[in-house]
């Protein structure tokens, strides 16, 4: 009874977050401007998903965004990590707990923050404070990713590659960087997800004439321009298939470097 119970809860949960999700996909391949209604099976929506030149422009913005913010995230955090894994020492611990601070505070707290500093610092709304915010948010989540890689590798490894003649930087990018690749790996796409998801942030700094999916989508809702957002589910089916193969993609790497690993 007790095993039934967890599998059925278990069950519960999966369909809570995975069925609203299936239904979204399943919709995308039908015309109807409603969810709920089946218009027969169709690959309009996304036809108008890249031919629609506003909402190309938004995703292409919304993607080129995600890709700069997560990579510089990625070094960012990864640099952080290192930095909070080798110091023991106060600045250590500090640096660590204020990596704390973005991902328990409230996002709305950041972006008004955000826009305030950029106000009284003469930036506004841009591009720039718009990539700077998307950094802020993403950064320490990457560090949060990293950590546990650089916690489970040998913390003598390093410190031999030194003695056995490397110079600092190439222990860091031939033995260090390496070991944690996985993490690495793990923060960037977590990054790009966070950039793609966010809207909060973008709302708060970017410029009137800049949108991203997520202010793009708001606006349709906003404005009822129903018009527009048949295509979103396309749009959404899409990105979810694309986390979903980067997942797997991902997963089956770190089992075969694993096993490469125990081989050796």
């Amino acid at each position: 009874m007790k095993k039934f119970l967890s599998w059925g809860y278990l069950i519960l949960i999966l369909a809570f977050v995975y069925v609203p999700i299936l239904v979204l996909v399943v919709y995308s391949f039908t015309d109807s401007t409603v969810v709920g209604k089946w218009s027969g099976f169709s690959l309009e929506l996304y036809k108008d998903l890249f031919t629609g030149e506003r909402i190309r422009k938004t995703i292409i913005n919304t993607v080129v965004l995600a890709l700069i913010s997560a990579s510089l995230s990625t070094i960012l955090g990864t640099l952080g990590a290192i930095g909070i894994f080798y110091n023991k020492k106060l600045l250590g611990k500090f640096v660590k707990n204020a990596n704390h601070i973005p991902v328990i505070n409230a996002e709305i707290v950041t972006a008004i923050s955000l826009a305030l500093v950029f106000a009284l610092l003469g930036i506004g709304r841009s591009y720039f404070a718009l990539l700077i915010g998307h950094v802020v948010i993403c950064a320490p989540f990457v560090v949060l990713s990293v950590i546990p890689k650089l916690k489970q590798m040998d913390g003598s490894l390093y410190e031999a590659a030194l003695d056995l003649g490397a110079s600092p930087f190439q222990a860091l990018t031939k033995v260090v960087i390496p070991e944690i690749l996985p993490g690495i790996i793990s923060g960037f796409l977590l990054a790009i997800t966070l950039s793609l998801d966010d809207y909060m942030i973008s709302a708060y700094t970017k410029p009137t004439t800049f949108d991203t999916i997520s202010t793009y989508v708001y606006n349709a809702v906003k404005n009822q321009n129903h018009s527009d957002l048949p295509a979103l589910r396309a749009l959404s089916a899409i990105i979810f298939f694309i986390m979903v193969i980067a997942v797997i993609v991902r997963n089956v790497s770190a089992t075969k470097s694993l096993k490469n690993k125990k081989e050796i």
